[in-house]
């Protein structure tokens, strides 16, 4: 259909909002409250124009286009309006931008840059809440909250666990759990993706930040740095490398500059993590075990079922996830190998995801009363170290991951994307079946932003029916058929964020699926260039069976490498 934007005639499609047909003729309006592929709320009133024939501004993210349509986007009064609605939101916000870890990546602070906000017209009294610093994964900052209510909203419609909402009414709104209690008590998951979307400073992640440079100034202790597959590719375009690129070889170089001494590679672990899986599967299979099987790779969804499926825990794999696997082995193999006291060793893992923060301080993620890992930094974590430190990253030279962790397969890689947990094992448990590897690496059907996919696999004479869940928001249909028992999959894989790690709570804070869709192909790219392509052909976990583990689901793995999981009661 034709319209008429800013006096220019525009061609854009059917069946779309005022603001979709905008941006699709490359016109952007500002927002604060929309989250694309949600149904619009209109809340904020930031995206308002001007519309011929309307005596009032349109919220553009609310109202459907039309044939013919004259819109002003930037019309003195649609400008002045938003600039009103600023002023108003910055009446009653904290002044202190300077120690805000949002300072100069605020969405607000920059829309009062481009609308030229420069003073306090308007002045209400200060909220004073207190600070929730109950959570080990994020902080939740009352003060700076604007009620757009994305938190609310990703927390509900894409998560499906609801931990906070409105409360009260009128000006005394506020976003909170129930009762106003901490979001410990709560049914919070720890996913972060509530961070991801709000546009201030009122969510944040807990930071490790200063335990760990307490570590790196500590001469006694060996402080180890271990990076999640998806932190690579996703710093590759944070650091303006080629889309395609592999940032592990900057990576590991900036990681010895800030003072590591060891720096692993969370994909050796990854590959670890399909040994086992891939084993406990067939296991189950071969012996009637409890099906279907279903990943612990993501700890936000564990953390689900503890809560809201407490009844479906024995079909949970018992592997620990592949970060928690490296810290209980450099802790253990790697402090035997050099000759370390696992008492002055300090582990840090890297990861693009805040609910780590969570299964580290987990009391089961532990071996001899220590801690696998000590800290965890997200990429957002990293990135500021990086520019505390001063770092180039443009003079540093690409440098290999410390033996014996630092070698890995291109599956170990695809744990980053959703889809491909499911794809590394699929490729291991058909040579431990068959003792043949499959004729063809890729598995495509697996592959995806969909919200579910259920595929049946010929793997050897058997046919294994496995389910790929994007998002835990996706999982409820899965788990209610088998609870009712009406499931036919051998295997599940759940990632909790939507797109996997690569679209993680601790990621950059970036909301567009154009990203996390360029990441995936990223990781897909590095597989199909490698050569070491299934976790059961590389050689540094060959040899960690050979020397120090000894088999698969033996003694010394179920010490080190599995746990149990518990029903969590949810206060509120």
């Amino acid at each position: 259909m034709k319209i008429k934007v800013n006096g220019l005639d525009k061609e854009v499609e059917k069946d779309q909002t005022i603001l979709e047909a905008l941006q699709s003729v490359g016109i952007e309006v500002p927002t604060l409250c929309h989250i694309k592929g949600l149904f619009p709320s209109g809340a904020c009133r930031m995206c308002i124009v001007e519309v011929e024939g309307f005596p009032n501004l349109i919220p553009s993210c609310a109202y459907p286009i039309s044939e013919g349509m004259v819109i002003e986007t930037h019309s003195p009064r649609a400008v002045q309006a938003r600039k009103m609605i600023i002023e108003l939101l910055l009446s009653n916000h904290p002044d202190d931008c300077l120690y805000c870890v949002r300072n100069k990546n605020c969405h607000l602070q920059d829309l009062a840059a481009d609308y030229g906000v420069r003073e306090r017209v308007f002045s209400q009294p200060k909220p004073t809440h207190d600070m929730d610093v109950s959570s080990p994964a994020l902080i939740r900052d009352q003060a700076k909250c604007i009620l757009c209510g994305k938190c609310v909203r990703v927390c509900e419609e894409v998560m499906g666990v609801s931990a906070i909402d409105f409360v009260h009414r009128g000006s005394k709104t506020i976003i909170a759990p129930a009762f106003e209690e901490g979001m410990n008590m709560s049914s919070c998951i720890n996913c972060g993706q509530c961070i991801v979307v709000c546009p201030t400073g009122a969510l944040r992640e807990q930071s490790h930040t200063d335990r760990v440079l307490r570590a790196l100034m500590d001469p006694e202790i060996h402080v180890v740095a271990q990076h999640a597959p998806a932190i690579s590719v996703t710093l590759a375009e944070e650091w303006g490398l080629k889309t395609d690129a592999d940032a592990t070889g900057i990576l590991n170089a900036t990681l010895r500059k800030l003072g590591f001494d060891s720096v692993f590679d969370t994909g050796y672990t990854a590959d670890l993590t399909i040994m086992e899986e891939a084993s406990e599967l067939v296991h189950r299979i071969q012996n009637n075990g409890v099906l279907p099987m279903m990943t612990t790779c993501s700890p936000a969804w564990v953390k689900y079922m503890e809560q809201l499926y407490p009844d479906l825990l024995p079909h949970l794999s018992s592997c620990k996830s592949p970060h928690q696997m490296m810290g209980a082995l450099t802790k253990t193999a790697y402090a035997e190998r050099e000759c370390l006291d696992p008492d002055r060793m300090f582990v840090v893992s890297i990861m693009p995801c805040t609910a780590k923060k969570f299964e580290a301080d987990r009391a089961e993620m532990r071996v001899d009363n220590r801690q696998d890992v000590d800290a965890v930094l997200t990429t957002r974590e990293l990135l500021r170290m990086v520019n505390t430190f001063g770092l180039d990253i443009s003079t540093l030279s690409p440098a290999e991951a410390d033996c014996p962790f630092g070698e890995r397969s291109s599956a170990g890689k695809l744990f980053g994307a959703t889809g491909g947990v499911m794809e590394a094992a699929v490729r291991t448990a058909q040579y431990f079946i068959t003792g043949e590897d499959p004729e063809e690496w890729e598995v495509v059907a697996v592959r995806g932003l969909e919200n579910m996919k259920a595929v049946t696999l010929k793997v050897g004479d058997l046919e294994v029916n496995v389910a790929v869940v994007n998002g835990v928001g996706s999982a409820k249909a899965v788990l209610d058929e088998i609870r009712e028992g009406k499931s036919n999959f051998h295997f599940v894989e759940v990632m909790s964020c939507p797109g996997g790690c690569i679209g993680g709570g601790g990621q950059p804070l970036v909301t567009n699926p154009e990203r996390i869709k360029a990441r995936m192909k990223s990781l897909y790219q590095m597989d199909s260039k490698e050569s070491i392509r299934a976790s059961h052909r590389n050689p540094a976990i060959q040899e960690l069976y050979h020397t120090f583990l000894g088999e698969p689901l033996g003694h010394k793995s179920h010490e080190l490498l599995h746990t149990q999981y518990e029903s969590r009661a949810v206060m509120v």
